[in-house]
């Protein structure tokens, strides 16, 4: 790339923002994206890569591109007339205090709280449940443009120290800092180069997994290798820190740390990818105790619970996909020797805690959440009653706790926090949400319909409650679709501009998630992903065919694994859908081992490095199945600049070959934030960003909201 280069990219930006200005929002003249003359060999076959130099995200003419692209887009944007209408009205949804729930420390409760418009949620503090609270941490103070996060990664087991994550511009990317609670003082402590990874306390300091600093310049793309774990000491420069636990022969490998709520045992968990684990034990009451192993191999998944007594209370899908929980002795690991605290039921295993001595075990049947209470024997005392079904978590706590809260919501629930009494198993609400919204307007559906293949798939429809079915109604259909997530009912208040207008927002729980346990998710990994992009295509028409909607009224949404859904599906049936958003997606399915942690998704994916893969994923890779002449939906593509999970060249190439070879009127545009990452920075950027999804849909549908 050259000046030159630059300069068509500019010039041809200009033109297309002339002829928005003069004459309405198309036609539109894309930026010139040059080619480069790249092919790669993969076991005989030659692959075209003419937009590689697109991957150097800090190279001076891919910066000038993204500028070109994000002129043409916000001109597109601006012509429609009713965006700033939108914008006001997610504004207006959004702005009501939100809380997270409180947790106990000591003798204070922290928890989270946003006004309602604020960048960042606060970090409160205050003396028991009825004390006036004070602002601990607050996030919108660190940065000009509110783009710093702040999270809490651990606490200390004497209840002083708060461990405090900070993360900036949407990075992954985090630094450890450590506060003293009762003064609300700063440690000196700063530790840098942390990614998915908490602080476990340990006496005078806490164990961690880092990495080496990355090369100057390529800390936003290159692959993230040796992941390491490491013990801090409170007060010490992170220089000094020990590595604990390493694997220097497998550099490719995710490590992370956990200590027990007694200080008893230190667990390690080493992992190749998203899926499966080993599991390493150390008895830290005895001094010459080493890490030794419990299960080795990467084929089934293995999480500690906590410990009761000398034994450890573990999750696991080993010969159970649908979970089970068992207890371990680290001192007689064998599997054989494990006894069975709950075996393998009819419904999935969501989510297991122990705390106020009894272990809260959430199921999912049908992709809801039901919630039981066992006694430290293994003995189930009740269920907890929620209002609808719907999504619940929380039952978080130290053992002795004897008050504890969990957080219920639903598609028209919003987030409502639940006080729960663990002796008398009862629960009361702590705080509700006041969203600017009549829930009984509108009613929830949940329908099974048939895959290709004939397998059953379950949907959740939204929509109002005299929605005519005439096939007019504009609809959004998202999904995931991927490495065990499951998509359980949630409330948005952002989907409101939707629902109001008589629209219908719809969720497929698809296979390659956890809705089912382990069998539904490795229906839709490896070689089986094109099922979930078969259950995508089958959601859609399903909509059609029961009259919610038309081709020309229909959306489809996802992002990240969700991002390569849409990608895909816009590939093998464009004309079954009007507007596409692939945000945040793996496109290209060939190289996305090649950038930061995308390594670790090969044991979802598979890796273009072995045939059999390659041969899979070439036949379904987003960036690889464009077809010159096709016209395709039309299509917002989303990404940042800072995203260093699903680096932005996937949609940088993605959007280069669609707009060189889409064949129809529909527009196909990107829009790259800055100073963000694999989602919206803050709150500011998100409502930009659901501005403009929401503005683009009903534009392209000819679709005129009332507002």
């Amino acid at each position: 790339m050259n000046g030159k280069h630059v300069m068509l990219i500019m010039a041809a930006a200009l033109a297309a923002f002339l002829i928005l200005a003069c004459s309405g929002p198309e036609p539109l003249d894309y930026p010139e994206t040059a080619k480069v003359d790249q092919v790669d060999d993969y076991f005989g076959t030659r692959v075209a890569d003419p937009y590689r130099w697109l991957e150097d995200d800090q190279a001076e003419d891919v910066k000038q591109w993204v500028i070109a692209q994000n002129q043409v887009t916000d001109a597109y944007l601006a012509e429609i007339p009713f965006r700033e209408a939108i914008r006001e009205r997610i504004r207006e949804t959004l702005n009501y205090p939100r809380y997270s729930q409180p947790f106990k420390v000591g003798e204070y409760y922290i928890f989270q709280k946003n006004d309602g418009l604020q960048d960042q949620s606060v970090y409160y503090i205050q003396k028991g449940l009825d004390g006036e609270a004070e602002v601990l941490i607050d996030p919108n103070t660190l940065s000009k443009d509110g783009t710093v996060r702040v999270g809490l990664a651990g606490i200390s087991n004497d209840d002083r120290y708060l461990c405090i994550s900070r993360s900036s511009g949407g990075s992954d990317w985090k630094e450890f800092r450590v506060m003293e609670i009762e003064s609300r003082r700063e440690l000196p402590d700063r530790i840098n180069w942390i990614k998915f990874s908490g602080a476990s306390f340990y006496k005078d300091g806490f164990f961690y997994s880092g990495y080496d600093e990355p090369e100057k310049g390529q800390e936003l793309t290159a692959a993230n290798r040796f992941n390491k774990v490491y013990f801090h000491k409170l007060g010490d420069p992170q220089e000094k820190d020990e590595v604990v636990f390493e694997d220097p022969d497998n550099p490719l490998r995710y490590i992370y740390a956990q200590v027990t709520d007694d200080e008893k045992f230190l667990l390690i968990y080493v992992s190749e990818g998203t899926h499966g684990n080993e599991l390493y034990c150390r008895d830290l009451e005895d001094p010459r105790g080493v890490i030794r192993p419990l299960v080795k191999g990467f084929e089934h998944n293995y999480q500690v619970v906590e410990n009761i007594g000398d034994r450890l209370l573990v999750q696991t899908d080993m010969d159970a996909p649908r979970g089970r929980l068992v207890l371990v002795d680290p001192a007689s690991p064998a599997p054989e020797k494990w006894a069975t605290f709950l075996a393998e039921g009819e419904n999935v295993i969501n989510s297991v805690s122990l705390a106020g001595n009894r272990v809260f075990v959430s199921v999912l049947k049908d992709a809801s959440t039901r919630t039981f209470q066992y006694d430290l024997d293994g003995k189930k005392e009740l269920e907890i009653t929620y209002p609808t079904l719907g999504s619940a978590g929380g039952f978080y706590g130290r053992k002795s706790d004897t008050t504890l809260f969990y957080t219920f919501t639903s598609f028209m629930y919003p987030p409502t926090i639940f006080r729960y009494d663990v002796e008398a198993g009862k629960s009361e609400v702590f705080r509700k949400s006041e969203v600017k919204f009549n829930p009984d307007d509108f009613q929830v559906e949940q329908v099974f319909f048939s895959s290709k293949d004939g397998t059953k798939v379950p949907m959740f429809i939204v929509h109002k409650k005299d929605l005519p079915r005439n096939g007019e109604n504009p609809t959004l259909l998202y999904a995931y679709g991927g490495f065990n997530a499951s998509m359980t009912p949630y409330f948005s208040a952002a989907n409101l501009v939707l629902l109001e207008n008589g629209g219908v927002y719809a969720v497929a729980n698809i296979r390659g998630g956890g809705e089912y346990g382990e069998e539904w998710h490795k229906a839709g990994m490896l070689l089986n992903k094109q099922n979930c992009f078969d259950d995508f295509i089958a959601a859609g028409e399903y909509l059609l065919a029961e009259k919610y909607t038309s081709s020309e009224r229909l959306a489809m949404a996802g992002g990240s694994n969700g991002g390569l859904l849409v990608g895909a599906v816009m590939t093998q049936r464009p004309e079954l859908f009007k507007v596409a958003f692939p945000a945040v997606g793996v496109m290209d399915m060939l190289r996305y081992h090649k950038f930061t942690v995308g390594w670790g998704w090969a044991v979802e994916y598979g890796s273009s490095d072995k045939e059999e893969h390659f041969r899979n994923l070439y036949a379904y890779s987003p960036l690889h199945n464009i077809k010159a002449g096709v016209s395709y939906p039309a299509t917002l593509v989303t990404t940042a600049d800072h995203d260093d999970r699903v680096v932005p060249a996937h949609s940088f190439k993605f959007i280069a070959t669609l707009q060189e070879k889409h064949g129809g009127s529909n527009p196909v545009l990107i829009s790259i934030e800055t100073r963000s990452g694999h989602g919206s920075s803050n709150l500011t950027k998100a409502i930009d960003s659901l501005t403009d999804r929401w503005s683009f849909m009903f534009h392209n549908m000819n679709f005129k909201p009332k507002l």
